[in-house]
């Protein structure tokens, strides 16, 4: 049985001519599902259809894969599967120009939101799960831009 070819959009790729861009890589179960998210609610533009895929969002990639095995380039590490539950040490942050805009759009799409956008003081912001439960923040500025930032949590306070 012949294989069917990627789709490549060479224009696309992220392979800068010099110096070096920031790529995000994450561990997916069904790359088509995910692909389909990115692409289809968020807007990105499909850049290789897998092996890996790349979804090129606004100015930043994504690029996902099943986990595996180590690898002779990275001997001794196993690439596994996200397991979503109450806590995260990383999340994909969106800045967006209207967050309403986007909460509206996305939410037509089948993106599912914890809460509505939520004013924050200095951002309005909201968060969601993609498909394998990576949590995404989607910020808008707002008293950033004017100065007012965040209100320091007691744990953030020196001594």
């Amino acid at each position: 049985m012949a294989e069917i070819a990627n789709h490549i959009d060479y224009d696309q790729l992220p392979a800068p001519e010099e110096g070096f861009l920031v790529t995000l890589f994450i561990t997916v179960r069904k790359v088509a599902r995910s692909r389909d998210f990115y692409s289809k609610v968020l807007g990105g533009t499909v850049v290789l259809d897998e092996n890996p895929c790349i979804v090129k969002l606004a100015n930043s990639w994504i690029l996902m894969n099943p986990g595996g095995p180590p690898t002779p380039d990275k001997p001794g590490i196993t690439v596994t599967d996200y397991e979503p539950d109450d806590t995260t040490s990383i999340f994909l942050n969106l800045r967006v120009a209207d967050i309403q805009a986007c909460y509206k759009l996305w939410s037509e799409r089948g993106a599912q939101f914890l809460t509505p956008p939520i004013d924050r003081g200095a951002e309005l912001r909201c968060y969601m799960r993609d498909p394998d439960g990576y949590l995404i923040e989607v910020g808008q500025a707002t008293g950033v831009l004017t100065g007012q930032l965040a209100d320091k949590r007691p744990e953030d306070l020196p001594g």
